[in-house]
């Protein structure tokens, strides 16, 4: 049986993604989202347009996309409720934010140097993607237009070697994402099935 409602939020779980971009004094910034696709060799995210990470990322033009593994959760959740803003904005303050000037020591994480991007990348996430803001729009206009969608190219693509094959292929098996499932955290388990789309997918990719 099926029941129909009207859910708050539809948060049916996505990988947890941290994004560095850097603020108008030229020092980083940090933050965790969890709304995010992918498609080629683009991405898109959503985030509050309000936020510390879409001033610096609409201003640099540039950013780097940091995916968290499951033994990060620690890190990842001391970064909740900060914010570079300063002031805190009220909303914010309201649900518990507060600031936070050095999120990379504050979430015991640390910065590494990128190579086409001045974003730095974050050492200790297996995937680290360099990449450039293409353009923003809009998102949920008619909900107050507060959310901002972001496409970005990815320029680089750093993967720790643990995951790689001896063709530089990511092993599907050894990556376990950190989820974000409906406000709560998530990891991958072994493979279920056999994909068919494996084959002809990977063949396309990888042999041409």
């Amino acid at each position: 049986m099926h029941q129909t409602i009207q859910p708050q939020i539809l948060y049916f779980g996505t990988p947890v993604v941290i994004i560095s971009t850097l603020n108008p004094d030229g020092t980083p910034n940090i933050a965790p989202i969890s709304s995010i696709w992918w498609i080629n060799q683009s991405c898109m995210i959503g985030m509050s347009n309000r936020s510390q990470t879409i001033a610096n990322l609409q201003r640099e033009k540039q950013c780097t996309i940091n995916l968290a593994s499951a033994d990060l959760v620690h890190a990842v959740d001391r970064l909740a409720l900060t914010t570079g803003s300063f002031p805190v904005p009220e909303y914010k303050q309201n649900i518990g934010y507060v600031h936070v000037a050095d999120k990379f020591q504050h979430a015991g994480l640390t910065a590494v140097p990128s190579q086409t991007v001045q974003a730095p990348c974050i050492q200790e996430c297996p995937v680290q993607m360099e990449a450039v803001l293409e353009q923003a729009h809009v998102f949920d206009e008619k909900g107050g237009g507060h959310i901002c969608a972001a496409e970005l190219r990815i320029e680089r693509v750093h993967i720790e070697e643990a995951l790689l094959n001896d063709r530089q292929r990511i092993i599907a098996e050894r990556w376990h994402p950190l989820i974000m499932n409906f406000c709560e955290f998530f990891t991958t388990g072994a493979t279920i099935h056999p994909s068919r789309l494996a084959e002809p997918f990977t063949k396309q990719y990888y042999e041409s």
